[in-house]
Parts: structure tokens; C-alpha cells; sequence
């Protein structure tokens, strides 16, 4: 699942901002590497030759059913936290420049229903669907709603009101879970059918819920998911602070992540780490990871500058929203066949040939972003 990016209006031909880390469009691109099909070359190993190490890691590539927590699901939230961190470097330098408030505002808002927008198009494209079997819910909404909450709290309110938003939002949704009744149910259940969230988006969402009685990214439990944008927002102003070297600002985000995880491990016992629900353990557990790799990214690239290995990802991250909609509306399946398809046939290694195919996809995707990239064409939403 921007971007990760602060959410912006979607144009094309874009100069690139000036003030940019490196290490976060390259992280960026780590994290949109997975979702668009990177994860496939574990689980074709994985079915193909039943290695351990293979089962073990497309394992990790996919999601728990309910409670629990695996390397996939932090790729969401990385997205969302990375919205984050570049928010002191473009809100907070128009801020320094003197820019109206109010105009920022109002452009944090558009872009924020802009993603909503793109959102309800991904599930259910143009005019495909009756209104009753649209799905409103989405990734993208997601970020949009999330983002433009959390962007709005760092533009109106101080550091200090910031964190007790942070604070407030994790126990004010760990209280209204676990203590307001649900009727049938009671209160504290967090089963899917039982849920404060999941009853209150079958109230409020219209059209359809993704899985009938639950939507993973329903309107409710995005109120938590605020705070993974404004931990992102904290670790940006953090960077862009000049009080502390590259080096000690690296040690404080890793240290920082590790007490996040450590907190919210803890915290799992009475109130478990779903991603479903978007808890508040889940929202300390992959904050505090985001923030781990955040540092070691900055601290490789920002300050030791090992860049030479950036491009591939850097690619990939400055165009990230784009690759994530562009396999809704181009066969990078069929262009991937048309390329490779002939080379892969003379392969008589069923290993080779199903691993090839995922590389020729993945392939064909890239090119079709460095492609974008020379051109200087960015889709930015």
C-alpha cells in the first residue's frame, strides 16, 4: 500500500521537490517493492520447491486471519508513516515561508478527499457498480483520511497538544473498544462479528463492507491509524531539527523504535495486535518498527552515503501511488508473457520458470517506472 509522500493533488510533469531525503523515497520504494509483487518470489518458492526457508517467508508475505502480526502487515502502516515524515519538509517549510495557514489547510483537505475519491475508483472503477454493491472503504481512503487528520493536528496545534492528540487517540480507542457495550455482544469482544468498529461502520459506511459484517479499512478504526502518520510527522521534524548530528539522530530513531515496540508487545496481552481493527498495540508495534527502519535507511544512505544501491527503489518509491493504480488498468501480466514468455519456456526447471515469471513482472513494472522517471513524470496523490 503514497508512498507512501505527503498526499498531494495528482499532476504530471511535476519538477521534484527541492528538499528531499534520499533514504525516504528509497525506503519508500522498499516498502511499494513488496506490494507490487515482490512477495511472490517467496511464495512460488515456497509452492514450487517446499523448501523450509521458503514456507517460512511467504509465510511472514501474508496475513494472519484475525489477532497476531507478520512482516506484511507493516507495510500499510510504513506507507502511512512515511506521509508522515516528509510533512515537517513540505508543510513546515511553506509554514517557515510565511504561507497562509487557511490555504494550507484547505490544500490538505483536497488532497486528503482526492485519495478518498481515488479510493472508491480502485474498488469499483466508473460506473461499474450500483450504489448498494459499491465498497466506499479502501487503502487509499485510508491514507487520504489518516493523513489529512494527522497533517492538519501538526498545522493548527504545538508539539506538546500533538502528543497528547498521539496519546489520546491510542487510549481513547483502546477505552471505546474494550467498554462500550456492542448490542448482542457486550463489551471488550474483538471478534470480527463482535466489534465496536465493525458495528459502527455496518451502521455509517454505505454500499458494502469488504468482508460483509467487516471492512479492514473501515471508517472507525481509522481514527487510530491517525497516529501512525503523526509518528511520522514526529520523526520528520526530528530530522529536520539541526541540534544533533546524523549519527545521534540515527541512534534516537532506532532507540525510539524499539521502547514503540516493546510498549505495544506489552500491551498486546489486553488488547491484542490486529491489523482488522488497526489496534492500539498494532499502531505502537508498527510505528516502532517504521522508526527502526527508517533509521538504519537514513543512517546507510543520509549519513554514511552509501547510495549506489538507492536507484532501484528510489525508482520505484517516486512514483509510488502510480504503481499502485496502474495494475488496475494496464496488463503488466500480458507485457511481462510478450517480453519473456519464449525465454522462460526453454527453461526445463519448473523452479526457474515460475521464479522467472515473477521477475519478468516485476521487470516489465519497473521499466515502466524508469520510464516515467527519465521523463520526469510523477503522479503524486
Amino acid at each position: 500500500m503514497s508512498t507512501l509522500h505527503t498526499p498531494i493533488e495528482p499532476a504530471i510533469a511535476q519538477p521534484t521537490p527541492v528538499k528531499r531525503l534520499l533514504s525516504l523515497d528509497t525506503l519508500r520504494g522498499f516498502d511499494m517493492f513488496w506490494i507490487m509483487g515482490g512477495e511472490e518470489i517467496f511464495h512460488v518458492l515456497a509452492k514450487t520447491t517446499g523448501w523450509a526457508g521458503a514456507i517460512l517467508l511467504a509465510d511472514q508475505f501474508s496475513h494472519p486471519a484475525w489477532n497476531g502480526f507478520r512482516a506484511y502487515d507493516l507495510i500499510f502502516p510504513l506507507f502511512m508513516f512515511m506521509a508522515g515524515v516528509s510533512t515537517p519538509f513540505s508543510v513546515g517549510s511553506r509554514l517557515d515561508q510565511g504561507t497562509d495557514k487557511t490555504k494550507i489547510a484547505r490544500k490538505i483537505i483536497s488532497r486528503g478527499l482526492i485519495l478518498v475519491v481515488l479510493g472508491i475508483i480502485y474498488n469499483n472503477g466508473l460506473f461499474n457498480r450500483v450504489f448498494e454493491d459499491m465498497r466506499f472503504p479502501s487503502v487509499l481512503g485510508r491514507i487520504g483520511l489518516a493523513g489529512m487528520f494527522a497533517q492538519l493536528i501538526y498545522l493548527y496545534f504545538q508539539p506538546r497538544a500533538q502528543y497528547i492528540w498521539f496519546v489520546g487517540l491510542l487510549l481513547g480507542y483502546w477505552a471505546l473498544m474494550m467498554l462500550v457495550p456492542v448490542p448482542g455482544c457486550g463489551a471488550g469482544v474483538l471478534t470480527m462479528e463482535c466489534n465496536l468498529a465493525s458495528f459502527i461502520d455496518r451502521m455509517v459506511v454505505p454500499g458494502h463492507l469488504y468482508k460483509t459484517i467487516h471492512d479492514p479499512e473501515g471508517l472507525f478504526s481509522t481514527l487510530p491509524a491517525i497516529d501512525n502518520t503523526l509518528l511520522g510527522i514526529f520523526a520528520g521534524t526530528f530530522l529536520r531539527t539541526h541540534g544533533r548530528t546524523g549519527n545521534q539522530k540515527a541512534v534516537m530513531l532506532l532507540g525510539a523504535g524499539a521502547i514503540f515496540v516493546l510498549i505495544g508487545w506489552g500491551w498486546n496481552f489486553v488488547f491484542p495486535i490486529n491489523k482488522n481493527l488497526w489496534t492500539s498495540s498494532f499502531v505502537l508495534v508498527t510505528g516502532g518498527l517504521s522508526l527502526l527502519l527508517l533509521a538504519v535507511f537514513y543512517w546507510v544512505i543520509d549519513v554514511k552515503g552509501i547510495k549506489r544501491w538507492t536507484f532501484f527503489f528510489t525508482v520505484i518509491g517516486m512514483n509510488s501511488i502510480l504503481i499502485y493504480l496502474a495494475g488496475e488498468f494496464i496488463d503488466f501480466e500480458y507485457a511481462a508473457r510478450f517480453f519473456f514468455g519464449g525465454l522462460l519456456k526453454q527453461s526445463s526447471s519448473e523452479v526457474v520458470t515460475a521464479v522467472g515469471a515473477v521477475v519478468a513482472f516485476l521487470a516489465v513494472k519497473w521499466a515502466f517506472l524508469y520510464l516515467l522517471y527519465k521523463k520526469k513524470v510523477f503522479l503524486r496523490v
